[in-house]
């Protein structure tokens, strides 16, 4: 799809597409912060034992460690 420039359209088709697009928005069902933020919580929460970044990775399942040390001598 190519990219559309907003600049290049006339007043009438950028009221257009901005109607398009409320239409859109109106039918998305809407729930309060206070839910989704306690969903949110509670997936996270349920989840974070497997988390890397909690729980840290494992030394031998590391692919970034360092595989040896440099000796200049």
């Amino acid at each position: 799809m190519p990219a559309i420039n907003i600049e290049d359209l006339s007043e009438k088709d950028k009221l257009k597409m901005e109607v398009e697009q409320l239409r859109k928005e109106v039918k998305l069902e809407r729930q309060p912060v206070s839910k989704c933020s306690e969903e949110i919580k509670n997936y996270i929460e349920e989840r974070s034992g497997d988390d890397p970044l909690v729980k840290g990775v494992p030394e031998d399942k590391n692919p970034f460690k360092e595989k040896g040390g440099c000796v200049i001598a």
